[in-house]
């Protein structure tokens, strides 16, 4: 059948319906109004029931808008459906995106109830957990040449709940929408809660601009958009780890352009606050101490296949950034201030039947990173009875490789490999009552380069619905040294309630 008579067919059912439903209610309002108006006495009382009236009329008006707006859903993704050979597919998911956020508009009416049922935002919690078992000591964990910070380092040993995430978002009104992701997890046996996610995103801006306001992933290369119940490994690639503490999440705007071009292309610049590491120290200025320029191409090939490039370059000027994972304000150890710039290229490539993921497909996933940082280190003991400076001019890169097969409806399998290289000039300018060499200095900073970290990860996982998935990982990792650490991962991911779709 055609989309577009069905379409039709629908809009006018729900048309018919509309004022069906309004008269039966009208109709019914006299016996409402008899009940109260023999109990109302003035002229006041007479206006409170016109304006119950008014409301209820609004009311039925709402469903109907939302209706319509339930059959554009269907266009597009018929549409989609129609479209996909000619390669228009990643831009009809960018319509749809905005759809679904239209979707979740409340209608504001001008009753106080009405105005209280307007805020219904969609709500869900991702559970998950892991259990970890590694050959060699956790805590010697980190990656020469880099200076690993934020939250990059190995799960805890053991049975442990991972990272738990509550999300919040509905659309405010025809202009933005809303999202809000706070997450909890474990750390030194204390419960931790942060703001991963808080941003508006606008809906109504001519031209194919759209602005996002607040706290949000910057596009930095593929991967960091995602969050952790999204990855197809238990863990980030060492790149995440290396250039991004795990994962790179500020405070700030983003302003994006899609093109109107037949395949999917989109610019965008993100002014950010340069709070979290790679960046650190933040900054009061109106563009942030941070800034990065991103684009992306994506297209079908074929009816099978589809693929997504993205290019992006990062600018900050960290200062005193941390050297270590700390949480409780505690003193640092080394603290790196000077510019860095990342950049960062990524190719994402899809596969499946007629595009049909549900029995078979599969995703090739790879990312390349490359930065360089100049500037200085300071070195602080942690009784402040010594201090050391170091000069520092890196230069550092780092790509991983992954495939994920889905060989079963439910099942996958993947396979990953990673690796970092740096080229780093770090010298001891200086070095007082620290009661270390310099030698010990340099070796401590983990700035030396004298290895290549590396990584070999296997995995398989079985997702018995979108709600709950189970996984099993093992790695053979060369991050630390040429002594390989056996590492043997667990994790289930179990989803409730209201979850939009992942992005491509």
């Amino acid at each position: 059948m055609n989309p577009n008579s069905l379409s039709r067919a629908t809009r006018q059912g729900g048309r018919h319906a509309g004022p069906l439903a309004l008269a039966i209610a009208i109709l019914q309002a006299p016996t409402v109004l008899s009940a109260e108006v023999s109990g109302a006495t003035g002229a006041n009382d007479i206006a409170d029931l016109k304006r119950a009236l008014a409301d209820m009329r609004q009311q039925y008006e709402a469903r109907i808008d939302a209706l319509e707006v339930r059959i554009r859903r269907a266009e597009v993704k018929a549409a989609s459906a129609e479209t996909r050979a000619s390669g228009n597919a990643a831009r009809i998911e960018a319509q749809a995106e905005q759809t679904t956020y239209a979707a979740q508009a409340p209608v504001p009416t001008g009753g106080a109830q009405s105005r209280a049922n307007a805020f219904n935002p969609a709500i869900s919690l991702v559970l998950q957990g892991t259990g970890a078992a590694y050959s060699r000591n956790p805590d010697d964990w980190h990656l020469p040449g880099f200076q690993a910070g934020g939250e990059a380092g190995l799960k805890s040993e053991g049975l442990s709940l991972d990272e738990t995430e509550l999300t919040a978002s509905a659309s405010v009104d025809n202009w933005f929408y809303g999202q809000a992701t706070l997450g909890l997890h474990q750390h030194e046996g204390e419960t931790e809660v942060h703001v991963e996610e808080a941003f508006l995103d606008s809906l109504s801006l001519p031209g194919g601009l759209g602005v996002r306001l607040g706290r949000f992933f910057p596009e930095v290369g593929y991967g960091n958009t995602k969050h952790a119940h999204a990855w197809d490994f238990v863990d980030a690639p060492l790149t995440g780890q290396a250039f991004l503490g795990k994962q790179y999440h500020d405070d700030g705007v983003r302003l994006s352009w899609l093109a109107p071009v037949d395949n999917y292309l989109e610019f965008g610049v993100e002014a950010l606050r340069g709070e979290e590491f790679p960046a650190s120290g933040g900054s009061d200025q109106i563009l942030g101490g941070a800034q990065n320029w991103f684009a992306r191409f994506g297209a079908d090939v074929g009816t099978d296949h589809s693929f997504l490039v993205g290019l992006s370059h990062l600018r900050a000027k960290p200062e005193g950034r941390s050297s270590g994972h700390s949480h409780e304000g505690g003193e640092e150890t080394f603290a790196f201030t000077g510019d860095s710039n990342l950049t960062a290229a990524s190719l994402v490539w899809k596969w499946a039947p007629d595009g049909n993921t549900t029995d078979r497909n599969f995703v090739l996933q790879g990312e390349y990173f490359h930065r360089d940082e100049a500037g200085r280190v300071d070195f602080q003991n942690n009784n402040g009875a010594g201090t050391a400076l170091l000069s520092y001019d890196g230069a550092q890169q780092g790509a991983y490789l992954q495939g994920v097969y889905q060989f079963l409806p439910g099942w996958r399998a993947g396979i990953r490999y990673d690796r970092l290289w740096s080229n780093n000039d770090v010298q001891v300018l200086s070095n007082t009552g620290t009661g270390e060499t310099d030698d010990a200095l340099l070796e401590e900073s983990h700035l030396l380069g004298e290895h290549d970290p590396h990584r070999w990860t296997l995995m398989t996982d079985y997702s018995n619905s979108e709600f709950s998935r189970f996984r099993l990982q093992y790695a053979r990792d060369y991050s630390t040294s040429g002594n390989g650490d056996n590492q043997f991962l667990l994790q289930y991911i179990m989803s409730f309630g209201s979850h939009g779709a992942h992005t491509y």
